[in-house]
């Protein structure tokens, strides 16, 4: 918390890296999304430079890429966390039982939290339907921590959310739900789910996440539960993914 042990203020950065892959020309030569069969370490490490620069307590990072041969068998998240000097869990952001987890790269894709804070406890769990299943919990100072990557198919999303609010609902205290949501026919989708929930979006200005270029849509939320209000929020024109990030300062009410 900016250099308090359990301070009232803190940053979340939020985060979709697209493995470090890139984007532009270079990414679809010498043909379309050749880039995900790419080196990623050049720009892993300006990534790794925005977010020193940026100096969050609590990082979310969706597509991150776990050791496959495009990170030269390293895991991303553990690179970074490392040089951060932060603590981190991550995990491959299929069920245990896809398909994708025997195949050669789609089973090093995963999702992270890093943080400067201890981890005091974890736990992976699975939706019910969808590719993209995994949802990372962790308890950090001083909240609840969920990060998610719902599906590109809207029914599919609408299941998703219906199991995520059951995990939230079972949540004493403070609560964060991040990640990237999908949520191509607009924010009204996460209607129903910010009813049941009380939660807030920390995007109080709908500011667009995708593509990073030139920004239209908003994919990308920051969700917090009322004991947290928003003292600062950005979306940095950064171009080292399809996304842009969110940086979000929150206080404790």
């Amino acid at each position: 918390m900016k250099g308090e042990a359990a301070g009232s203020t803190f940053r979340f950065l939020l985060y979709n890296i697209r493995y470090c892959t890139g984007i532009g020309a270079r990414f679809h030569l010498p043909v379309p999304y050749a880039g995900y069969f790419k080196r990623s370490g050049e720009n892993l490490e300006k990534i790794i430079s925005f977010i020193r620069e940026v100096d969050p307590d609590i990082i979310g990072l969706i597509e991150v890429d776990c050791g496959s041969f495009r990170s030269e068998k390293l895991c991303q998240a553990e690179v970074i966390a490392r040089q951060l000097g932060h603590f981190h869990v991550v995990q491959n952001k299929y069920g245990e039982d896809s398909v994708a987890t025997r195949v050669p790269v789609l089973s090093k894709q995963a999702n992270a939290l890093l943080t400067r804070l201890p981890i005091s406890s974890h736990r992976f769990h699975y939706f019910d339907k969808g590719v993209k299943r995994l949802v990372i919990e962790a308890q950090i100072e001083p909240a609840t921590v969920f990060l998610v990557h719902l599906s590109l198919t809207y029914r599919v999303r609408q299941a998703q959310l219906q199991n995520l609010y059951r995990l939230v609902r079972e949540v004493q205290g403070p609560v964060i739900v991040a990640g990237d949501f999908n949520v191509l026919w607009g924010d009204q989708e996460l209607e129903l789910f910010l009813a049941a929930t009380g939660l807030t979006s920390a995007n109080g200005l709908g500011t667009p996440s995708h593509p990073s270029k030139a920004p239209k849509r908003q994919l990308d939320f920051i969700l917090h539960s009322e004991e947290f209000k928003v003292s600062g929020f950005q979306a940095p024109l950064v171009t080292y993914s399809d996304h842009v990030p969110l940086v979000c300062d929150l206080e404790l009410r």
